[in-house]
């Protein structure tokens, strides 16, 4: 739940950021979002989440 929580609050940032630069227009962030819900519907969505997980595992791991 935490890592999904994470997850999203970074995407939002990552589509803010690109919608105040100008490169995101607010249409373009409405078909990204629903995109992404359509996407999380389909059969490659444990795939993403799996990828997502490692990938966060991974910078988890890493010691400074």
């Amino acid at each position: 739940m935490i890592l999904s929580m994470s997850g999203v609050v970074l995407l939002g940032v990552v589509v803010f950021l690109f919608f105040r630069k100008d490169g995101l227009k607010g249409s373009h962030a409405i078909v990204s979002a629903l995109f992404g819900f359509y996407m999380s519907s389909t059969a490659i969505a444990p795939s993403i989440k799996a990828g997502g997980e490692s990938l966060a595992s991974l910078l988890g791991g890493i010691k400074f």
